[in-house]
């Protein structure tokens, strides 16, 4: 297998991307990255009846929004040639056999099948049908399904997951590549397009398990070698309800639009459901350096939206003034890495910057109340004479507390209330220097600064 590892996430744009579908774009595209691969963004949109333009343009919002840039991206409806080719050569080696059953007549198989104690699977009745058997169904205006003919034997594969793995092609019913109408299904277009972009890694949710080793017999009829394959457990919801496109509060678009940090998002996605700790990553270089696949869980990941709230305060109490000044500069918030420093540990949402800027850069009506007037006023002319750096609190207070005979709250919070007209915030000592002498001293003399 190639040294340059070759992974892909391929969603359908027919909805919005939630987490689930987020945490198999961050194993695959963080993978790639940590080992230098490529990571390519694959749309299975050959489902023309569900696929969307404005779907696809939203999935590639979103994957923009995470951080993981794709290296290639690639439209299976711009691929429809080369599938046509894949679907004769299946059908010259007869693994490719016309099926004219409706949908109504296989119901009433499988339920008869259950009946008498067998297997729900397609019974393969259309392999008996003869050229005049067909000419017949054709006649009447039936078209036919195709169905991929497996070899009815033990699949197995080593999982980067789960270990050892195997399927047992004999208990599945032979998959419909082609529909009526001449469409391919993801199970033809997904190898077809891996083998030929060269897909090393095929990592994906543990429901697709089954489906590996119909995906793997397709592979080797065509005459490739199957990826390394790796399934990884599902994200369910705190109640154990499973997640789905119709959770639009999970997909990343509400997330991103209640302002949730995408680091956030990416670390919880990754890590919950591992025996890793989950907690906030400086970049995705980070994140990426924690993927260990032997470390996910067998059991179903349980995603709290509290936790990624909680995980998202935290994330930003960590970042560095460069991961956030384009979007800082975007809210209007001036005031340089002094002001980032100042301000990050008490923020719940990157938003929530512009509130302290408001209040750094005024005018801001002060609160003081009446029994502190003649306190602040002598506080304020003690307020040390231009220019303030750094230590510019330390010293006024230095001065305040033996002249005013106070400490403790006393002292500080009708000072924090003058300057601040908020109840608790970032320390003083940081805020000073950036509101500056003039709207200090009016504040304090109870005028709007």
């Amino acid at each position: 297998m190639s040294t340059h590892p070759v992974l892909r996430f391929a969603p359908s744009p027919t909805g919005l991307l939630h987490v689930g579908n987020a945490r198999t774009a961050l194993y695959n595209a963080l993978y790639a990255r940590r080992e230098g691969g490529t990571f390519i963004l694959r749309y299975d949109d050959t489902d023309t009846a569900r696929s969307t333009e404005a779907f696809a343009d939203a999935i590639a919002e979103d994957v923009e929004w995470l951080g993981i840039r794709p290296d290639r991206v690639e439209h299976q409806s711009r691929r429809l040639p080369r599938y046509d080719a894949a679907v004769e050569q299946l059908k010259a080696q007869g693994r490719l056999y016309p099926a004219y059953e409706t949908e109504e007549e296989l119901e009433t198989r499988r339920l008869s099948r259950r009946r008498r104690g067998l297997p729900p699977i397609y019974d393969r009745a259309a392999l008996k049908l003869t050229e005049a058997d067909r000419a017949r169904l054709e006649a009447e205006g039936r078209r036919p399904h195709w169905r991929f003919r497996l070899d009815g034997r033990q699949v197995v594969w080593t999982d980067m997951v789960r270990g050892e793995q195997g399927v047992d092609t004999a208990t599945l019913s032979d998959p419909v590549l082609v529909r009526e109408d001449g469409s391919y299904l993801y199970t033809l277009t997904s190898v077809v397009d891996d083998i030929e972009m060269g897909v090393t890694h095929v990592v994906r949710g543990e429901d697709h398990v089954t489906n590996t080793g119909v995906q793997i017999e397709i592979i080797e009829a065509l005459g490739a070698t199957p990826p390394a394959f790796g399934h990884h457990n599902l994200l369910i919801l705190p109640s154990g309800e499973g997640l789905s496109k119709r959770l639009g509060h999970l997909s990343l678009r509400a997330l991103r639009e209640a302002g949730e940090e995408a680091l956030a998002v990416a670390s919880l996605a990754v890590l919950t459901g591992t025996s890793l700790a989950v907690e906030p990553v400086a970049d995705l270089d980070a994140l990426a350096a924690r993927i260990d696949f032997a470390k996910i869980s067998r059991a179903p990941a349980r995603f709290d939206p509290a936790e990624l709230s909680a995980l998202t305060a935290a994330t930003l109490h960590h970042l560095p003034f460069a991961a956030v000044a384009d979007r800082l500069a975007a809210l209007g918030v001036g005031g340089g890495e002094a002001f980032w420093l100042a301000v990050r540990g008490n923020l719940a949402r990157l938003p929530d910057a512009a509130v302290w800027w408001r209040v750094v850069e005024g005018p801001l009506a002060p609160v003081v109340a009446a029994e502190d007037r003649e306190f602040l006023a002598d506080a304020a002319a003690l307020l040390p004479e231009e220019s303030w750096d750094g230590e510019v609190y330390a010293r006024w207070m230095a001065a305040v507390k033996p002249a005013s005979g106070r400490s403790g709250r006393a002292l500080f919070h009708p000072l924090r209330l003058a300057l601040t007209g908020a109840e608790s915030g970032p320390e003083l000592k940081a805020l000073l220097p950036l509101i500056g002498r003039a709207r200090a001293l009016a504040r304090l003399r109870g005028e709007p600064g």
